[in-house]
């Protein structure tokens, strides 16, 4: 009679666990931002950057913001405030590190974000995905707001990716052909494949 109470509470014990085992299967959140520091959650590097460190009229800088897109109170967001308002030819933005991660059990790229609406915002941001070797592939994201919005892309849509098994990057690029206007803020935040 203990043998079977005992199989009855360990199936009991799967079926409260087991929805959690699949869900946390179904999307991997490379980073959340939620420590307000470095690194992401996957262990990997992130930052602002710029074409021209040495070019005044043009940069992007990030800051961590206590306003979570999940709407966590004690969580963060990124913020990148972004300048392409140059003579010269300007791009620059947000990486993040992958650190060699296996997407190919997945299928979408998704994450938050929303314009900074006292600073003014671009609509539109170029998001580029790499793999292990550096060819960004790129995706044009429009109608972003000022209020907190999830972008889901399919995977489909970074065409130039051939490893998913081994990913790299993570980008976001700010350029003074899509930015419009030039110089502003948004927040980023819950970046994860699905």
């Amino acid at each position: 009679m203990r043998k079977k109470n005992m199989t009855i509470v360990a199936l009991a014990i799967f079926a409260i666990f087991s929805p959690v085992v699949s869900a946390a299967q179904s999307e991997l959140v490379i980073a959340d931002f939620d420590t307000g520091d470095k690194p992401n959650n996957i262990g990997g590097d992130f930052g602002a950057w710029d074409k021209d460190p040495y070019d005044e009229t043009q940069g992007t800088r990030l800051s961590f913001e206590p306003d979570d897109a999940l709407g966590d109170p004690a969580g963060y967001s990124v913020r990148l405030d972004y300048d392409v308002d140059s003579p010269n030819p300007a791009y620059n933005g947000f990486w993040l590190k992958l650190n060699g991660e296996d997407a190919s059990k997945y299928n979408i790229l998704s994450f938050y974000v929303k314009g900074y609406a006292e600073k003014g915002f671009t609509k539109r941001i170029k998001i580029e995905l790499k793999d292990m070797s550096l060819r960004p592939s790129a995706y044009i994201v429009s109608g972003v707001t000022d209020e907190w919005q999830k972008i889901t892309i399919p995977f489909e849509k970074f065409r130039r990716i051939n490893d998913w098994k081994n990913m790299n990057e993570f980008v976001i690029v700010f350029d003074d052909i899509n930015s419009r206007p030039k110089t502003g803020s948004i927040h980023i935040d819950q970046i994860s494949f699905a």
